[in-house]
């Protein structure tokens, strides 16, 4: 036959695997050199962030590691001070040139050709070429927090090669794998002919829901008990039809709870497990500092072991509030409703946080003498107010003004804490009650914050059935939630 199936199925299966190895050629061709580029600009924004953290530590050792970066990802780094006026580091033998090159940057004397890729206020990311040497280079240049300047660069010509070498290997390999396909296609096609065709008829006679459609071919192989599969199925399919159908949209339905609640885990095993290796990475490294004798006097031993403390003492705030968040989630953490004085509840958390009051210069204000009576679980409403004056106290700024308010509506007592600071960014209010979310991480990482207390504030209110939330100002940010206050 001109149009025999197994003919087609030669062509077929040649001429897919030519054709998706030339659409896979031609897209390295066209995409795999941007692709390695973005990467670049990847590396060297990663690598950005790794120096600004290695600067804001304030660590002795910061040439070995800049050294080891460097190495890694095969980027020449230059350093200066502030004012340009020394080097602090550099990897390349020409330090010099990167010198005068950085102070070109910053003055605009540097009049060569420059591609500028991406400007941020701390830094630029572009593509220069070097004349004497005739290479071209991606640069990123600018400036860390701490006010150090820098110059990094890796040169393109490297990813070039890389990109060639990779498409040559792919069209060798890719037409050896098309011919010996043309063989064994060819080889096994034969065989399959027949009875697929007989196959072939009936799975159309029985998706046009003509279930009297038999098998009846004798092929010797597994493809007879495929055909007695469909006999089976076209009998039992009639029947099944509609539980089939019912079952499908059952199964979706789980399906859709299962992702739901697998993204959930793994998100929380990826913030606890960040979360938990800073402290531990600390309590191992001081840990293995006592056992080393690095310690020769008594206050230093003490500083090592205040240290694991802290750290150890900050894991275990962590995992009970963790264990707090999750008995509320779940509902296993039943709220107890009374009626109480919240001016005295407040007045109660003041009078117990006055110490680490004194010790932040923070000037209080809660000027509401009179009771105030309100219905909720008086215990989990301090653990709110407690959070609120915690998040403040770390939060304070400029004035170092924090004031509670009490105001009533309608039977609803809203319930506020302010302090003077700045605002909170737009774009991180609506995550701020978000597992582990933190606007300042290193604040937040200063004063043993876990991103968790917000967390448990919104699980505890909706246990309520209550309202909370965050208001910004020009001068500070004011935390809120509700409590009904009705006689029942």
């Amino acid at each position: 036959m001109k149009h025999s199936i197994r003919r087609q199925m030669i062509a077929f299966f040649v001429t897919a695997m030519a054709v998706s190895f030339a659409v896979i050629a031609i897209i390295n061709y066209g995409f795999l050199a941007k692709f390695y580029h973005s990467q670049k600009i990847k590396t060297l924004k990663s690598t950005y962030a790794a120096m600004n953290e290695i600067f804001a530590s304030e660590s002795d050792d910061y040439a070995a590691k800049l050294m080891q970066i460097s190495v890694q990802d095969n980027i020449e780094m230059l350093v200066e001070d502030e004012g340009l006026e020394s080097m602090l580091f550099s990897t390349s033998r020409e330090a010099r040139d990167l010198e005068l090159r950085l102070f070109g940057y910053y003055t605009g004397f540097y009049r060569e050709k420059i591609d500028v890729l991406e400007e941020t206020n701390m830094y630029a990311v572009q593509e220069t070429s070097d004349r004497s040497i005739s290479i071209s280079y991606l640069e990123m240049w600018g400036q860390f927090d701490n006010g150090y300047c820098f110059l990094m660069r890796t040169p393109l010509e490297a990813i070039e090669n890389a990109v060639h070498l990779s498409n040559m290997f792919y069209l060798v390999v890719g037409s050896l794998v098309v011919l010996v396909s043309v063989v064994f296609i060819s080889l096994f096609s034969k065989r399959l002919t027949k009875p697929i065709v007989t196959l072939t008829d009936l799975s159309q006679r029985m998706a046009n829901l003509d279930f009297e459609a038999k098998y009846g071919e004798k092929a010797g192989n597994e493809i007879d008990m495929l055909g007695e599969n469909f006999n089976r199925m076209s009998d039992e399919l009639k029947d099944t039809i509609s539980e089939l159908k019912n079952a499908n949209n059952e199964l979706q339905r789980d399906i859709t709870e299962k992702e739901k609640i697998d993204e959930m885990r793994i998100e929380f095993l990826n913030n606890v497990s960040h979360e938990l290796k800073t402290p531990i990475a600390l309590i191992q490294g001081y840990a293995e500092g006592l056992k080393d004798d690095i310690c020769d006097d008594k206050e230093s031993r003490d500083f090592y072991v205040d240290v694991i403390l802290d750290e150890a003492g900050k894991m275990n705030k962590m995992v009970r509030q963790l264990l707090s968040l999750n008995q509320l989630e779940f509902g296993q953490n039943q709220v107890q409703m009374e009626r109480f004085d919240l001016t005295a509840l407040i007045q109660g958390v003041i009078d117990g946080m006055k110490l680490i009051i004194g010790e932040k210069g923070a000037c209080v204000t809660f000027d509401r003498k009179d009771p105030v009576y309100v219905w909720g679980d008086e215990f989990k409403i301090e653990e709110v107010v407690t959070n609120f004056m915690s998040n403040a106290l770390n939060h304070l700024d400029y004035e170092k003004r924090i004031d509670i308010r009490i105001t009533e509506q309608d039977g609803v007592v809203t319930t506020s804490v302010f302090n003077s600071g700045d605002p909170i960014p737009e774009e991180s209010i609506s995550k701020l009650w978000e597992k582990f979310y933190k606007v300042d991480k290193a604040r937040t990482r200063a004063y043993g914050g876990s991103g968790i207390g917000l967390s448990i504030v919104k699980a505890i209110m909706e246990g309520h059935h209550q309202k909370c939330g965050v208001r910004n100002y020009d001068d500070g940010v004011a935390f809120w939630f509700t409590l009904d206050a009705r006689e029942r």
